[in-house]
């Protein structure tokens, strides 16, 4: 999965333009559903793994557009882990104190201790998303950014955490029939804002900020994939697909406390 998903920039650059947002790579909706369900042990057993080697992590990044579901990949492919070694934030506009700080001062507070997953619901990407939009920074300023994302992120994986980053995929459109949606639904309104329509006018400029972002950041030691979302029940199985692969590359192991079982074994039935 990671093989078909993964983003392979070429001189630094992507197109997302061919990207399928409804793209399915052949999979019928009831073949997903039964997946991911048969996902949720194995996702279980290596997030046991993990916690039980304790010396690394892992750090998911969704990024996406308003309603692409990220949310919802919490939600739904990620429902096999054990809530307690998960831990899972959500970044919003940087307080006065963190703007104090170089933009991935905040990030590094929140990374992932040994032995747990971290899900940054939005992220450091933000800052050369936004900033390149709405044009917060100059493009000197962005540019320096992505240097200082990859080091930083290069530093994560020598450190003993690896790193999943997905962009959640979805067409304006799909976006239009979300958001009426959500409007439709009393019991929705609560996720709606005004922020959302406001962004629509500038679909295309974050696209091509998407775009340049995953481009200059998608590295051998880091690199992204691309979840065609607008599809939730694909977009699901992808998620749980590329975490499971993930870890299972890190070839995670038991620890051995060299115990003298027989020996255990009488002292428990000792103790009736």
């Amino acid at each position: 999965m990671r093989d078909l998903l993964k983003v392979r920039p070429r001189g630094g650059r992507v197109n997302l333009a061919p990207v399928d947002p409804s793209e399915t790579n052949g999979l019928k909706r009831h073949q997903a559903d039964d997946l991911t369900l048969a996902d949720e042990e194995h996702i279980g057993s290596l997030q046991e793994c993990l916690h039980a080697e304790g010396t690394r992590s892992v750090l998911i990044v969704l990024q996406g557009m308003d309603t692409s579901g990220k949310d919802g990949s919490i939600r739904h492919a990620l429902r096999g882990l054990n809530p307690q070694g998960v831990r899972i934030v959500s970044f919003k506009a940087p307080t006065p104190n963190e703007r104090r700080h170089d933009f991935l001062w905040r990030v590094k507070r929140q990374l992932p201790l040994p032995g747990e997953i971290v899900i940054f619901n939005r992220s450091h990407y933000e800052d050369v998303l936004i900033a390149k939009v709405r044009e917060l920074a100059s493009p000197q300023v962005i540019d320096e950014r992505y240097g200082l994302i990859n080091r930083f992120e290069d530093d994560i994986v020598k450190h003993g955490t690896a790193i999943l980053k997905v962009f959640l995929h979805i067409s304006a459109e799909e976006q239009r029939e979300r958001l009426l949606a959500r409007l439709g639904d009393q019991d929705k309104h609560w996720k709606f804002s005004g922020g959302d329509i406001r962004e629509r006018p500038y679909w295309d400029d974050y696209q091509k900020a998407y775009a340049a972002a995953i481009g200059r950041c998608s590295t051998p030691t880091a690199p992204w994939y691309v979840i065609p979302a607008n599809r939730k029940w694909y977009r699901d199985w992808a998620v749980s697909r590329l975490l499971i692969e993930t870890m299972e590359e890190m070839k995670l192991t038991y620890p051995n406390p060299h115990l003298d079982v027989r020996a255990l074994k009488k002292q428990v039935k000792a103790v009736a």
